[in-house]
């Protein structure tokens, strides 16, 4: 199926797609850009269409789960086998800072993107992808098997791919890897949008990855 969209999106998606692949890797405005002009309202309303086709899903449109306020160095604390303990050590090895304490209105767009954005960094650990070129093109490949059907993250692929082959071709083999191995890691996953993640922070990574069919590879 060909989804038409208008002369002037065409235009704005290009010239967003190239200043994206022009702008250095982690520029989340022009990535913000790209967003906003690929994943119009109708493409939205299908993805969260699809993520409302199970249980965790659609409640999580009624429900609205977010993280809240979170305290890496409480986390730190936990036993160093739990997702708790193995986030926040994520989060301070990478010198990241925990997502801000939003709150979002009766919007099932706004909460999709504000849930998405505050889970990334817990994607990384559950799906064990790392934070390297590679590894991020694990995980949008694993989001692009598990938010159907997002525009953003399949562009993000073809963002990586064009500078790989611009900049730098030696990461060919482990960037076209870590692509197959994360979209069939989230085609087997169970589906991880609309976990209440800070519910589970005393919980065993394993035990985590093995309920949700996840076996990083």
């Amino acid at each position: 199926m060909i989804e038409t969209i208008n002369h002037s999106q065409e235009t704005a998606i290009l010239e967003s797609f190239l200043e994206l692949v022009k702008s250095p890797y982690g520029d989340f405005a022009a990535i913000g850009k790209l967003s906003h002009f690929l994943n119009d309202p109708d493409t939205l309303q299908k993805i969260v269409a699809f993520l409302s086709l199970t249980p965790q899903g659609k409640q999580a449109f009624v429900d609205r789960p977010l993280l809240g306020k979170i305290d890496l160095q409480q986390l730190h604390q936990l036993p160093n086998h739990t997702l708790g303990y193995l986030y926040a050590d994520h989060m301070i090895r990478k010198g990241l800072t925990p997502p801000p304490v939003k709150e979002i209105a009766n919007d099932p767009f706004m909460f999709l993107g504000v849930h998405i954005g505050e889970t990334h960094d817990i994607w990384h650990v559950v799906t064990g992808c790392d934070t390297d070129k590679p590894g991020e093109v694990k995980l949008e490949a694993f989001y692009t098997a598990q938010l159907v059907p997002d525009r953003l993250f399949l562009a993000l692929i073809a963002k990586n791919l064009l500078k790989t082959a611009m900049y730098e071709v030696g990461l060919c083999e482990q960037i076209m890897d870590g692509l197959t191995q994360g979209f069939l890691m989230g085609k087997r996953a169970k589906p991880l949008f609309g976990i209440e993640w800070n519910r589970l922070w005393e919980t065993p990574l394993q035990d985590v990855q093995t309920s949700l069919n996840i076996a990083p590879i």
